[in-house]
């Protein structure tokens, strides 16, 4: 059912809910990890598609980063926003990531944590292409994809085959990792990879 999960009334009622078996508890041990080894240099931006109530966010804003975040379930977005620590960096935005307004080549940093398993892999094309399109040269599109059974969802899992054929013209691999079940909520347990790509100087 495709066009009942592509809408924002599908994930609105699940945030209403409390009904979010996806979200994680705090900020994944793998991006402490992560920004303790990449805190941000001047100017250094992130934007965190699909945001949800915003677990992470503060931790980006701590290590220097000025974060854009994006959902289009308004009590998600609300959620975030009581969250942030007073004067944290962090632009917050009840949108559709696909045709909201942003900056082309204007992060240093996408963040992935549960957007791309929500889309149908037939937007895979749309989406990696998007996010190519927001990174600087040199920017990297990082986090956690889970890479569990694809045909039912969501969640979808991200078929990693695929995705390098997809990403392969836009974005370099750097770095796989997996991530241990411990470190993942009950619904992705065993089934999360902790991945980062680059966007190249030059195509």
């Amino acid at each position: 059912m495709p066009s009942a999960y592509a809408a924002p009334e599908f994930w609105e009622e699940r945030y209403r809910a409390g009904q979010t078996p996806w979200e994680f508890s705090g900020v994944p041990p793998a991006l402490t990890r992560f920004l303790a080894a990449n805190p941000a240099a001047p100017g250094d931006t992130v934007l965190v598609p699909g945001c949800g109530s915003g677990q992470e966010l503060s931790a980006f804003a701590a290590a220097g980063y000025a974060v854009t975040a994006v959902d289009f379930s308004a009590t998600a977005v609300e959620r975030a926003r009581a969250r942030m620590p007073a004067g944290a960096a962090v632009r917050l935005l009840c949108a559709d990531f696909f045709t909201c307004a942003l900056p082309r080549a204007g992060f240093s940093l996408v963040y992935e944590r549960t957007f791309v398993c929500a889309l149908a892999p037939v937007r895979w094309p749309v989406v990696t292409g998007r996010i190519a399109a927001l990174l600087r040269p040199e920017g990297r599109w990082v986090g956690l994809f889970y890479e569990g059974p694809k045909e039912e969802g969501p969640p979808f899992g991200w078929d990693r085959g695929e995705a390098e054929h997809l990403l392969r013209p836009l974005l370099a691999p750097v770095v796989t990792l997996p991530v241990p079940s411990a470190e993942s909520p009950a619904l992705f347990a065993g089934h999360e990879w902790w991945r980062e790509w680059r966007r190249p100087t030059a195509p």
